[in-house]
């Protein structure tokens, strides 16, 4: 079945009116974009991880909004234009969407993540590379984190080089639970995932038994005790805010581990962690740094 697009023009203040009265009308789906990319007149809307967006939306943004049939694009265009917020917007026009099989469309984009040479991530329609001797079965769009993210990459180099096998591990800040699984695979035997968010404990119990990881997955409060690597991949800010919570369930001889910190927050992460363990930089990607510090017994 082809579906329909209908394309439109519109001011910045006019973006969050639209979107709710698109909705209203039963899109499919909407999506906005810089009307001005790829000219000189492009503006990025998005600041650094972890620091508020300079501006709230583009000067001019190209709303597209999906119907299942013409008539319903076209009489949607029909009632928005009788609307007070639709001033200084424009409809471009209705236009048919080619027909796709958009599963594999979608899937076509994604291949393994090869995190060492023996060690990747695959989503679930691919087959896993010859070399791959452990590997992750994680599907974008369908968790919160899967591995192409240099901070998230970093953390499972560590973990593959470590070979945490026999360990007490807490994954804090789970998303996807990629992280706990990993160092499943690796041999870890009690593993604890935790998140401020139900829906990454689920998605972490999901993937988890996906993966055939055992693991105990929760809210912050069912982190208990000590642990013998603290894994948290998280931003700048709430690590430091996280500091001492966090070295307290780093056990003897026990490893703390932190990403999510750009290059230029080193300092003040050490700063941060100084009363109770001495950070030190384990690796760097793109911009991003993994952070590490082992108690002493």
């Amino acid at each position: 079945m082809a579906l329909h697009e209908l394309v439109m023009l519109a001011p910045e203040p006019a973006i969050e009116a639209l979107g709710e009265a698109l909705d209203a009308l039963d899109a499919l789906s909407v999506s906005v974009e810089d009307a001005d990319a790829m000219t000189p007149a492009e503006s990025a809307l998005f600041g650094e991880p972890g620091m508020p967006p300079p501006r709230e939306g583009w000067q001019r943004s190209r709303v597209v909004a999906l119907f299942p049939e013409e008539s319903a694009a076209r009489e949607a265009a029909r009632l928005l234009a009788l609307q007070d917020f639709f001033e200084g917007c424009q409809v471009l026009g209705v236009q048919t969407v080619a027909e796709q099989d958009w599963v594999r469309l979608t899937q076509s984009q994604f291949e393994p993540v090869e995190i060492t040479p023996s060690f990747w991530i695959v989503p679930s329609w691919h087959e896993p590379p010859a070399q791959a001797r452990e590997i992750i079965r994680l599907d974008p769009g369908l968790a919160f984190g899967t591995g192409t993210h240099p901070t998230t990459h970093m953390c499972l180099r560590w973990i593959a080089t470590h070979r945490p096998t026999g360990a007490r591990v807490l994954d804090y800040g789970c998303g996807s639970g990629i992280l706990a699984i990993g160092a499943g695979r690796f041999g870890a035997r009690d593993i604890v995932a935790v998140d401020i968010d139900p829906a990454a404990v689920e998605a972490t119990r999901v993937n988890a038994s996906t993966n055939g990881v055992s693991l105990q997955a929760g809210l912050p409060d069912q982190a208990q005790g000590v642990f013998d690597v603290v894994l948290a991949n998280i931003l700048a800010t709430p690590l430091k805010v996280l500091a001492p919570l966090l070295c307290q369930h780093v056990g003897p001889s026990g490893h703390l581990v932190l990403a999510g910190i750009l290059s230029r927050q080193v300092d003040e992460l050490r700063e941060a962690y100084a009363p109770w363990l001495a950070l030190q930089v384990h690796d760097e990607q793109d911009g991003w740094v993994l952070m590490t510090s082992r108690r002493p017994d």
